[in-house]
């Protein structure tokens, strides 16, 4: 079950959330919206009511429920700004569910199928391009990365586990059948990826992405001399903090330093879900680092969230709602575009572990955490609206997981050891 929100009040901050207190005012736009919502809802298994008792959709009383509170506005966003103005409709309170994982999770699993085909012809003429500010540069990538992980620590530590680990857990079993810890899951996860780069005592590591550190004190526990790289100021200090009182200062130096900077050489290199942040046009440049920074024989630990490829490219240059409020010059990679990058940039693909339902369960768990905290949340400065939208984040991330929409991989690769004559 989701938090039930009560429709925001109106002294929503309109400097911060200009979209969210503005409603568009498209009519022929949201008359097809309407149409189109109604047409693509009477094949999903969900059940759509609206405040003045109009009922519509395929789902029975079971199946989880969409109420629209305020029909007429979560149409006009909708028709002007499609799955942007979706996201901005349950931002501003206009949509609620009582199984917001599960509304989302039925639609994921009808991507590519939900506009007929002859309407998704007109796509390019519909959607927004993503806005040039936001291309991953070195400048523009430290930009972006603020606006997300330079939040606030107390944020995301009131719904990570104490290792404070923000990407996939790896459960021993099938995740819904097994009450392990997010701990023990994140950190089976992380020794998985540090065997695979082949991580011991005397390795020269790499770790381009630190979070907040767990990685490189492991690293550092079997050994390691870890050089730990970040753009987030906010990670880096309490990153640092960690290696410091696990002591392993000796062992693991973390840079404030984008992973285009780095010089040197190394035994092995790890990123976990650090691609993602990448943006499409510098995934060349990524593996091309990865294989300059790698010495010969030199092993790489890759955990990345893909989608399929037909859509990847599909969504290429589209601006999400993701991508506006969430995670700026984010793109995810199809297995196909991790491969051709890897083979690109001389490197030897050697094995890949794919474990979607993971990270399922793993953001349930989150979502859980943060919402059972709302008072907490609000007083560290975040409003209701932020509230809903990470809330429809970790939801939205949930259901792009269990409909096998998106999924989540272990790459592990190598560098070709120099020829002997």
């Amino acid at each position: 079950m989701t938090a039930t929100f009560a429709p925001p009040e109106a002294s929503i901050d309109s400097e911060n959330w200009p979209d969210i207190v503005s409603v568009p005012h498209r009519p022929l736009r949201a008359a097809v919206a309407k149409r189109l919502t109604k047409r693509a809802v009477a094949s999903l298994r969900i059940r759509v009511t609206t405040a003045d008792g109009e009922r519509f959709g395929a789902g029975t009383g079971d199946d989880p429920n969409l109420h629209l509170i305020r029909p007429d506005s979560f149409y006009e966003r909708l028709g002007a700004g499609g799955l942007i103005g979706f996201g901005e409709a349950f931002m501003a309170g206009d949509w609620v569910s009582d199984d917001l994982a599960g509304v989302l999770t039925v639609m994921a699993s009808r991507m590519a199928d939900l506009i007929p085909a002859k309407l998704q012809r007109l796509r390019s003429a519909a959607v927004h391009l993503r806005p040039s500010s936001q291309d991953n540069t070195v400048e523009g990538a430290r930009r972006n990365i603020q606006r997300h992980y330079d939040l606030s620590n107390e944020l995301f530590a009131l719904f990570l586990d104490q290792s404070m680990t923000y990407s996939s857990a790896l459960f021993e079993s099938a995740p819904d059948s097994i009450e392990e810890s997010l701990t023990s899951a994140q950190h089976r996860k992380i020794d998985r990826l540090l065997d695979i780069a082949g991580v011991g005592h005397g390795t020269t590591l790499l770790e381009i992405g630190t979070g907040w550190g767990e990685l490189a004190i492991r690293a550092a526990s079997r050994g390691a001399v870890v050089t730990s790289v970040t753009i987030s100021r906010e990670q880096a200090e309490f990153a640092a903090k960690r290696v410091h009182e696990a002591g392993y200062a000796d062992r693991v130096e973390v840079r404030l330093q984008d992973y285009r900077e780095v010089s040197g050489s190394f035994d092995a290199i790890v990123s976990v879900e650090m691609i993602e942040a990448v943006g499409a046009n510098h995934w060349a440049e990524y593996f091309a680092t990865i294989a300059r920074l790698l010495v010969p024989g030199g092993r790489v630990g890759l955990q990345a969230i893909t989608m399929p490829h037909d859509r990847m490219i599909a969504t290429l240059n589209t601006y999400t709602w993701i991508v506006k409020y969430i995670f700026p010059g984010g793109a995810i990679p199809s297995i196909r575009a991790v491969r051709e990058h890897v083979d690109a940039a001389g490197l030897r693909m050697s094995s890949e572990l794919a474990f979607g339902l993971h990270y399922a369960e793993t953001l349930r768990r989150w979502r859980k955490s943060f919402e059972s905290d709302a008072a907490t949340v609000q007083a560290l400065g975040f409003d209701e609206v932020f509230q809903r939208m990470w809330s429809l984040y970790l939801a939205y991330s949930e259901a792009g997981f269990s409909s096998r929409y998106l999924d989540v991989i272990q790459f592990g690769f190598t560098k070709p050891a120099v020829s002997q004559p």
